[in-house]
C-alpha cells in the first residue's frame, strides 16, 4: 500500500471530497454512547477521525491502516489539530483487527469502513475479525461504492474502470446481503455508494 499512497497522501483529501460521498454523514449520525471506543479500519489521513474527536470529544478513538505512509501522514495531521493525545494509530491489515494492535484488551464500541472495504483484498476476513473485535452490542459503520446498477451500462463501464485505476473493486455481494439484512442501509443516487449502520454483518 505504500506504493499506491507514498505520492497521492499528499493530494488524497483535497481529490477524494469529489468522489467518496457519504463520509461526513456517516460520522455525524453515528451518535455513540459517552466514552465509546471507536477505530476506523483504513483510517487513511485521518480524516475521518478528526472529525470523530470533535464531534464525540468523549470518544477514544483509534485508527488502523495498511500503509505507513499514509499514517505518517495522519499522525501529521492529528498533530496539527491538537489531537495527539486523543488518538491512536496503528500499522497492519484489517484481517488482524484487534484491541492488542494498539495495546489495548477491551473491544471496540464502534468499528468504522469508510471506503476501505473495496480497497481490502480478503474483505471478507475483514468483516469477521471486526465482528471479532466488537464488543457485544457494538455496531458496525459502511460506507463505500455501491453497484452502479442505475448508471447505464457505458458508464457504469468507465467508472468500474476508472475505480480500477486506485486497486477499487465495489462490493456488490455486500450490498446485496445487507439490503437483505436488519441493518440500516441507504443507497446514495444511481447506487453510486451505500451507508450502513448496524450488527457486524456477515460477509
Amino acid at each position: 500500500m505504500d506504493g499506491v499512497y507514498r505520492y497521492q497522501r499528499y493530494i488524497y483529501d483535497l481529490t477524494r471530497k469529489y468522489y467518496l460521498f457519504g463520509r461526513d454523514r456517516l460520522v455525524d449520525e453515528m451518535a455513540p454512547k459517552p466514552a465509546a471506543r471507536i477505530v476506523e479500519v483504513g483510517c487513511g489521513t485521518a480524516r475521518n477521525l478528526i472529525r470523530m474527536a470533535r464531534r464525540y470529544p468523549h470518544a477514544r478513538l483509534f485508527g488502523l491502516d495498511a500503509s505507513q505512509a499514509m499514517l505518517d501522514t495522519a499522525a501529521r495531521a492529528i498533530a496539527r489539530a491538537g489531537l495527539a493525545g486523543r488518538i491512536a494509530l496503528a500499522h497492519g491489515y484489517a484481517e488482524n483487527l484487534c484491541p492488542a494492535l494498539f495495546g489495548e484488551s477491551e473491544p471496540f464500541d464502534e468499528i468504522v469502513f469508510s471506503y476501505s472495504l473495496s480497497m481490502i483484498p480478503d474483505w471478507r476476513r475483514a468483516l469477521e475479525a471486526a465482528r471479532g473485535a466488537l464488543t457485544s452490542g457494538g455496531r458496525i459503520h459502511i460506507v463505500d461504492f455501491g453497484d452502479l446498477e442505475d448508471f447505464a451500462r457505458p458508464l457504469r463501464a468507465a467508472l468500474l474502470a476508472w475505480l480500477r485505476l486506485f486497486h477499487v473493486a465495489p462490493r456488490t455481494e455486500l450490498l446485496a446481503a445487507l439490503e437483505t439484512s436488519r441493518g440500516n442501509v441507504r443507497v446514495l443516487t444511481g447506487r453510486y455508494a451505500f451507508l450502513y449502520r448496524g450488527d457486524a454483518p456477515a460477509a
